[in-house]
């Protein structure tokens, strides 16, 4: 069974909105423990305003063993300063939750909280894994191919990097890619102004031949912002700054075009009608862009499995990041970048 440390303080939306996710998580994912961490009165709150058909659910968890509150007394704000935060507050609901995989009682990490406070925590807590000198957020975008989503890395733990640190994220990225996402071959490039190797700023220009020279990366050059969503590339890599940046316009530009959409399509009559014959075309597309279903962000790099979710995360998202961390957790992702990480070392060193 897997056990997943979820933090019930984290998000705009806490502890509600995480609450039931951890109810519908606890019933839903096959052999998973869901150790619900917080304000233990803040969660029974919660609970007792459930509706009939949740207040069950909640029960079955319950008596099948697979949802236990863990009580932390304080918790991250959302407007905190991270590192202060995480030093500060040794018993909020990230540093609890951290520490239950620390201790080996959990697997799996979950947050919507402070995305900041989240890595700083794992990196006090966990530490890196063997080799890695600097963990990466990965953030999975929807492209126009369903089964083909875009893993970005750095999505903004980084801002100011190093060459080596890129190579290693190609590798991390596509261990991850290929374990959890099903890709056989991930196909990986790097973020720049153009296609051509003398492309970019003097960051790309270095990284380009090193990611290059990385045998077990499947490395198909520099890539532009427009093969983002093309489907055709399977991991993205960039410094955090750039990464943080491509993540916020992409959805940006995401959001604007639906409500662009819909604005026109309320226009006149005519437009209306056609909409309901459109209907499930429309339903389809929603689903395919709609970011809950991805699991939220690893953060790939420390020992164990650490999935962070957006701030505005509701409980559906927070169903699907249980899975994505289950995945990452039964995959031995962590193992597999270790591994990946030694022998590209071994073999640096042998040449």
């Amino acid at each position: 069974m897997t056990r997943v440390a979820l933090d019930a303080m984290g998000g705009d939306f806490a502890p509600k909105q995480i609450v039931v996710g951890a109810v519908e998580a606890a019933c839903g994912v096959p052999d998973v423990k869901i150790l619900l961490v917080g304000q233990m009165a803040a969660i029974q709150k919660e609970i007792e305003s459930f509706s009939k058909d949740r207040k069950e659910l909640f029960r079955r968890a319950q008596e099948k063993g697979t949802l236990e509150i863990v009580h932390a007394s304080d918790e991250v704000e959302m407007t905190d300063e991270p590192v202060e935060a995480v030093r500060k507050k040794k018993d909020c609901s990230i540093n609890v939750a951290m520490r239950l995989v620390k201790e080996g009682r959990a697997d799996v990490f979950v947050s919507a909280g402070n995305s900041g406070a989240v890595a700083t925590s794992a990196i006090l807590t966990l530490g890196r894994i063997r080799g890695v000198k600097r963990p990466a957020i990965a953030m999975i975008l929807p492209t126009k191919k369903p089964d083909r989503p875009l893993l970005l890395l750095d999505a903004g733990a980084n801002m100011d990097c190093h060459p080596e640190w890129l190579g290693q994220w190609a590798i991390m990225g596509s261990v991850y890619s290929k374990a959890v996402l099903g890709q056989k071959d991930p196909k990986v490039g790097l973020l720049s102004i153009g296609t051509e190797d003398c492309k970019g700023n003097s960051l790309v220009k270095e990284t380009h031949p090193l990611i290059k020279g990385i045998g077990c990366v499947n490395f198909v050059g520099n890539i532009e912002g427009h093969d983002i969503c093309g489907g055709e590339v399977d991991v993205a890599v960039a410094d955090g700054f750039v990464g943080n940046v491509v993540l916020k316009t992409v959805e940006s530009v995401a959001h604007a075009i639906g409500g662009w959409l819909k604005s026109e399509l309320k226009k006149n009559f005519f437009r209306m009608f056609c909409t309901l014959l459109l209907k499930g075309a429309f339903k389809a597309l929603k689903k395919q862009m709609d970011p809950e279903i991805y699991g939220g962000a690893p953060l790939l790099g420390v020992p164990g499995a650490v999935i962070i979710t957006h701030g505005n995360s509701t409980h559906k998202a927070i169903f699907y990041a249980v899975k994505a961390g289950v995945a990452a957790a039964t995959n031995d992702v962590s193992g597999l970048i270790e591994k990946a990480i030694a022998d590209h070392a071994a073999g640096v060193k042998q040449s």
